[in-house]
């Protein structure tokens, strides 16, 4: 038998348009959910300093990004069992991310970049402090957050197509997926690097 994808096995049977409900309401609820927690915080004592759950969503950032390239090895290699397996291990990393990362903000709150004596305003010796990398950290925290939001339906539809079988168009997806996919993955890792400095304790 010849090493192509469509000696794969479909996974689940094609339904497009319960797929299309369940991509565009999972997607609308998880971004509505991340603009409400930009502006809530609860004071709950958690025991340990909430901030853990960041340095767990950059871990799990940099798991996603390694598991990206290795996807990719495995399909240029057409080993696409596992270019399969890894890929949903791949999504599976991904549901934690967003949960340390929805945990993060909901009980660690807002951290602003240079905001050494966290009072939550930058004063004029801070910004100074922070110098040009302050602005640097603004491109890469933007990007980042823009991106996460635009990719994750295509991300979604990426797999739903592979797990239907239909490959051409999940290739076509992908070609445009998978790098905005790598960069929010390593952004998100970047972003952590530079602002985890400013992080206070509890």
């Amino acid at each position: 038998m010849m090493n192509t994808p469509r000696t794969l096995k479909n996974l689940i049977t094609k339904n497009d348009k319960k797929a299309h409900l369940r991509i565009w309401v999972f997607s609308i609820f998880i971004f509505t959910i991340i603009s409400i927690l930009d502006r809530t915080t609860l004071n709950v004592n958690l025991g340990f300093n909430p901030h853990l759950f960041a340095l767990l969503s950059a871990c799990v950032n940099s798991m996603v990004a390694i598991l990206l390239i290795v996807a990719l090895i495995k399909v240029k290699q057409k080993k696409y069992v596992q270019h399969r397996n890894i890929m949903l291990l791949t999504m599976v990393f991904s549901v934690f991310f967003l949960i340390f990362y929805i945990a993060h903000h909901l009980f660690a709150g807002e951290t602003k970049f240079g905001d050494i004596n966290h009072d939550g305003i930058l004063s004029i010796d801070e910004k100074q402090l922070a110098g040009n990398l302050r602005y640097f950290y603004y491109i890469i925290i933007s990007t980042h957050i823009l991106l996460a939001g635009i990719v994750m339906p295509f991300v979604l539809y990426s797999t739903y197509r592979a797990l239907i079988g239909e490959f051409d168009k999940h290739k076509k997806l992908v070609r445009f997926t998978f790098p905005i996919w790598l960069y929010v993955a390593i952004s998100g890792v970047i972003v952590y690097i530079l602002i985890s400095p400013y992080y206070h304790s509890p």
